[in-house]
């Protein structure tokens, strides 16, 4: 482990069809931490700290989203992780990769008006004992970009009944815009360090970049503060 926030790596992976490695890349350069780009097909993290597995087409959906991404060599490193503590993120397909690989808790499946969905969202944030939602507060709002086609989460009653009493589920949609289970937007893992949600922390990172505000057109950053809660939690491991 690092013992600075500055020296914080955190580790990208990037399968054919990924989109949003880059942005992610950028926004843990912005929440000051070093970016390590990991390929699918090396079994080696490379001495990182964490690892973000980032939106996009994983091998085009074949099969089911995050279906094939999920037997990437690079996968069986992350599980590993995961289970000595790692923290790990799955932004939208990579939501999909983590609960393909049994990390996470649901599936994702085609949203309910059956079109690709692309606007800003509003989220509330359910828990902050993750580490990468350790600097927002209990019951906090934010706004950040949704956009994907297969974003519906859904389990089994018994097993959504479950993450809510355990307080794993992490962000829940403020207007429910793909016909999630119980509004659902994002869960974690029992022990908290491994994270997914759907929508898209990465592009609301920078002013100029992100959602509009009360302060403007393209202001927000609200995304920024996960990143962070990585880095701090990280410095305090």
């Amino acid at each position: 482990m690092t013992d600075s926030p500055a020296g914080a790596r955190i580790g990208v992976i990037t399968f054919p069809g990924t989109l949003d490695d880059v942005d992610a890349a950028r926004a843990i350069r912005l929440a000051g931490g070093e970016a390590v780009s990991l390929w699918h097909k090396d079994a080696d993290l490379r001495g990182v700290d964490a690892v973000i597995v980032p939106g996009g087409f994983s091998y085009g959906d074949y099969l089911r989203c995050g279906a094939i991404a999920r037997f990437a060599p690079v996968m069986d490193e992350v599980v590993e992780a995961a289970s000595g503590g790692m923290p790990v993120l799955g932004i939208c397909n990579g939501f999909q990769v983590l609960t393909e690989a049994h990390l996470l808790p649901g599936a994702l499946i085609r949203n309910d008006h059956q079109k690709f969905i692309c606007r800003e969202q509003r989220l509330r944030i359910e828990s902050t004992t993750t580490a990468w939602t350790c600097l927002f507060a209990d019951g906090e709002e934010i706004t950040v970009p949704l956009k994907n086609g297969e974003g519906s989460f859904i389990a089994a009653p018994d097993e959504l009944a479950r993450l809510e009493g355990e307080g794993r589920v992490v962000f829940r949609y403020v207007g429910n815009p793909n016909g999630s289970a119980r509004d659902i937007a994002g869960v974690r893992n029992e022990r908290g360090n491994v994270v997914g949600l759907m929508p898209h922390p990465e592009h609301a990172v920078e002013p100029g970049f992100g959602p509009d505000t009360a302060a403007g057109p393209r202001t927000g950053v609200d995304g920024l503060r996960l990143f962070q809660s990585a880095i701090s939690s990280l410095a305090g491991a």
